[in-house]
């Protein structure tokens, strides 16, 4: 459950990112930037009020995503 919650948390993310860069006729990389951290906090506070209505963390230790291995290159 954890794990599906985390998932729409990115979901949430990104479509509140695409929502607000559209309504604001975001163009190039600092208008898109703006609106990045505009959908980050959206998603943000969405989770925090989860969690404080739940009592549960939505990020554990149990289900979050580890980070990739560095690729080495051979020669």
């Amino acid at each position: 459950m954890q794990q599906i919650v985390w998932k729409h948390k990115i979901y949430l993310a990104e479509l509140s990112t695409r929502q607000i860069a559209e309504s604001e006729k975001a163009k190039g990389l600092q208008e898109n930037a703006k609106a990045s951290k505009k959908g980050g906090t959206v998603a943000k506070n969405a989770r925090i009020e989860l969690e404080s209505k739940t009592g549960k963390n939505v990020v554990t230790g149990e289900n979050f995503l580890p980070q990739k291995q560095k690729k080495t290159k051979l020669n």
